[in-house]
This record gives structure tokens, C-alpha cells and sequence, in this order.
């Protein structure tokens, strides 16, 4: 059963990311605001996946910026009487960039994160099929590394999706 529960909790995600109301369009209002070049993800650059960077780039290509999604862990606390499962389930989405000069790579990855952090400001409330979101989220930015196109660095938004469930 909760194998199912963070299935189904990925797959909202990703649905909201993917949208039509997506991080796209959270990208595109930022850039109007910065008046910055057009930056837009793909769907082949969303998946639903936990892998270390390294790992992702040896077994397969991978286009940058790229951003996975994971349930990272289920609690079922019991919060409701006869359900099977009133919980939540906490959600990572990784963002990962990757480009040839160290100039310029925190701030492009900090835009693809404040992107995604406007789109789960957007995205409070029910979600539907007994799951909904309360708006709290953290942020955590790992070291510039090698690897990708020359130096790489990822930034990590963890929050907490309710789920309730018979």
C-alpha cells in the first residue's frame, strides 16, 4: 500500500510540473519580471526518479537542466479514524544544472528553483484523490561539483503532501 501512496503522490507532482501551469509558465513569469533569455524544461527533462547525478549521466544522456521527483519517505499517522491511511508523504523535486563555465551557474539554477518554488506556491489546497498540499517547503543547495557539461551543482525543495486514503 504505500508503495502505491508514493506512486500516485509522484505522479501529482509531476503532473503539476508538466502542466500547462507548470514550471514553465513560473519560469516565463519570472523571466518577465528579470527580463532575462527564455528558459523553458522539457518533458524529457522531468522524471520521476531518486539517482545520484553520476550515475544518471552513465547510463544514459542527460539534458540539462534536468529535474527529478521522489517521494523521499510515508508516514501514516493515523490522523483519521478508519482510514487505512491519513498521512503524508514527503516529496523532493531536484533540480540539477549543469554548464561548461562556473560564471553564471548558481543564479541559473536559483531561477529554475524559484520557478518550481512559485509553482507549489500556486499549488495550495486540495490536489484531489485525497491528497492536498498546506504550502510549507525548504530549499537546500548542495556545493558546485565536476561533472555534467563541466561543473554541476543541485539545489533540493522538500515538502509534505497530506494523503488520506481508505
Amino acid at each position: 500500500m504505500t508503495t502505491g501512496i508514493g506512486s500516485a503522490v509522484t505522479t501529482k507532482v509531476l503532473n503539476r510540473i508538466t502542466g500547462p501551469a507548470g514550471l514553465n509558465a513560473s519560469l516565463a513569469a519570472l523571466i518577465q519580471c528579470a527580463a532575462a533569455s527564455p528558459l523553458r524544461v522539457d518533458a524529457s527533462q522531468v522524471r520521476a526518479q531518486n539517482v545520484a547525478a553520476d550515475m544518471a549521466e552513465r547510463t544514459g544522456s542527460v539534458k540539462y537542466p534536468s529535474v527529478n521527483v521522489y517521494c523521499e519517505g510515508i508516514a501514516n499517522e493515523l490522523r483519521e479514524k478508519f482510514r487505512r491511511f491519513s498521512g503524508t508523504a514527503q516529496m523532493a523535486i531536484e533540480v540539477r544544472h549543469s554548464q561548461d563555465r562556473l560564471e553564471g551557474l548558481e543564479g541559473k539554477l536559483e531561477l529554475f528553483v524559484d520557478g518550481a518554488m512559485g509553482l507549489l506556491n500556486e499549488s495550495r489546497g486540495d490536489w484531489g484523490d485525497g491528497m492536498f498540499y498546506g504550502g510549507k517547503y525548504q530549499v537546500s543547495f548542495s556545493a558546485v561539483k565536476r561533472g555534467g557539461k563541466n561543473f554541476i551543482q543541485t539545489a533540493k525543495i522538500t515538502f509534505e503532501i497530506g494523503v488520506s486514503r481508505n
